[in-house]
Order: structure tokens, then sequence, then C-alpha cells
């Protein structure tokens, strides 16, 4: 079995834990998404899947993010321009 990418996992960890701090089942954030189901929003969370860029541009306005707040290893701070 190959390895799983560092990103991957990272990503799948954020996905996990934002979607929790916003209180929403797979169900709920399946609700909010277009085009994915919550099969893959579960590979996903399961790093079992890889993502395409669209993929991620959606999961992160479902989740009301920024992108890079997916990506990013827990302890980076975004900042924003004012």
């Amino acid at each position: 079995m190959p390895k799983k990418l560092e990103i991957v996992l990272l990503f799948a960890e954020n996905l996990r834990r934002i979607r929790k701090e916003k209180g929403y089942s797979l169900r709920k954030l399946e609700s909010r998404c277009v085009k994915i189901d919550n099969a893959d929003l579960s590979r996903y969370e399961h790093a079992d899947k890889n993502l395409y860029i669209g993929t991620l541009e959606e999961i992160a306005k479902a989740l009301e993010v920024l992108a890079a707040e997916l990506l990013l290893p827990p302890g980076y701070e975004i900042r924003k321009k004012e």
C-alpha cells in the first residue's frame, strides 16, 4: 500500500477538526456542498482520497474558512491584510 502524502493527512486532520468546531456532522457539511457527497467527505477525513483544488475550494466555502486553513499545520495563524 502506498504511503499517504503528508499534505493529505494534514488536510484530513484539519477537515475533521474544523468541521467539529463548527458543529457540523458529515451530513450537514454535505448539505452545504454542491458536488461532494457524504461518502467522499468521509474518505477525505480518513485520508483515503486525494482531492482537487476545486474540491478544496468547495469544502472551504462550505466550512466558511480560507482554503489555506485546511492545509496549514496546527498553530499557524493566517493574518488578513487590513
